[in-house]
């Protein structure tokens, strides 16, 4: 009896050793499987993050492009203020208080903005990489003169447009201020009307009195 339980113990006691031994070989087989694994994970994450860096590269220099675009834009609608303003100070100039104070709601009303206007299409028609390089030149000096200002190219030295005035006495009508301008396009000949002041039946004063 004794012998019997001697030897069911034995093979009870193998059963369990052979359960709970792992062979070395397949204990490193394991881990190097884990290993290329982990590193088949690291991979693809790594791959995975490339294109996010070329897309974030990509946005980098789309918002690059639009900030130097906007700031054109701003350095071009500066340009185009300054020299509007710089057009109307020189037409209230060219007329002087005298004439002004006569006549200055109706130059107020339609002819700075027509000016403005037509001064600001003309602009808009230049390359904007050339605006930089237009100016307004120096007022008429002459007390019975035309010019009011000219449109300038600093670049090619060239004018662009000529904005003039001059004194037209319509026969028993009086004395009009008529603003025109002509363009370089047909050699500063033809003659594009802005509008007209009138001003009385006397002769009005020279240009700029005061």
């Amino acid at each position: 009896m004794k012998l019997w339980l001697k030897k069911i113990s034995v093979v009870l006691i193998t059963l369990m050793t052979v359960g709970m031994y792992i062979p070395p070989t397949y204990l490193d087989g394991n881990a190097e499987s884990s290993k290329a694994v982990s590193d088949s994970e690291d991979q693809g994450e790594a791959l995975a993050a490339e294109p996010n860096a070329v897309n974030t590269e990509e946005s980098l220099d789309e918002d690059s492009s639009i900030e130097e675009a906007f700031a054109d834009l701003d350095s071009n609608t500066y340009v185009i203020d300054a020299l509007s303003e710089q057009a109307v100070d020189y037409t209230m100039a060219k007329l002087g208080p005298k004439i002004i104070e006569k006549v200055e709601d109706d130059v107020m009303t339609t002819i700075l903005p027509n000016i403005e206007e037509v001064l600001e299409m003309l602009l808009h028609e230049e390359d904007p990489e050339k605006l930089k390089y237009l100016s307004i030149s120096e007022l008429g000096s002459s007390p019975y003169g035309e010019k009011i200002f000219h449109l300038y190219d600093d670049l090619s030295e060239e004018e662009i447009a000529m904005f003039h005035v001059r004194r037209d006495k319509k026969p028993k009508d009086g004395y009009w201020f008529n603003f025109h301008y002509h363009l370089s396009d047909d050699d500063f000949e033809e003659h594009y009307n802005i509008g007209d002041v009138y001003w009385d039946k006397n002769t009005p004063p020279k240009w700029m009195s005061s």
